[in-house]
């Protein structure tokens, strides 16, 4: 494997990571939003993760693949289909007749959690990327 696919594989994964914590951030910001603009609390989303497929044959008839193999890819973000969670507030707005409100089906220390495993997950990507990109530097000392 070149020295560029490996880039490529942990530059894809940099990506990816980086969009999930802004999904997770967006949850976590969302938590407490009882109404949004298709009338029912927020839903809890979460992306999907899929791998690159690095295939040999494909990169032979696509040049362009050839620097895009392996790695991941976000394709898709899903929305939570998990029971929103009541709370008796009568003087709430959005309270129905029997006083309760329905919260999004957001837990916060269930977001706190992904978003450090997210975290951890870019920092070890990030000394991925650092390990190839001084692995590079010295393969051009060698030539000195």
């Amino acid at each position: 494997m070149s020295f560029l696919n490996s880039l490529n594989i942990a530059g894809s994964a940099l990506t990816a990571e980086r969009f999930r914590t802004d999904i997770i951030l967006q949850n976590i910001a969302n938590a407490q939003t009882t109404r949004t603009a298709e009338g029912e609390p927020y839903r809890r989303k979460q992306v999907v993760f899929e791998e690159r497929a690095a295939d040999f044959g494909q990169a032979l008839k696509n040049e362009e693949n050839k620097l895009t193999q392996g790695g991941v890819r976000a394709t898709q973000v899903v929305e939570s289909q998990q029971d929103f969670v009541p709370v008796y507030d009568p003087s709430h707005p959005d309270a129905d007749e029997n006083g309760y409100v329905m919260y999004p089906n957001v837990n916060t220390s269930e977001e706190m959690v992904d978003l450090m495993a997210a975290s951890r997950a870019y920092d070890a990507n990030l000394t991925a990327l650092n390990v190839v990109k001084a692995m590079a530097m010295k393969a051009l000392e060698i030539g000195k």
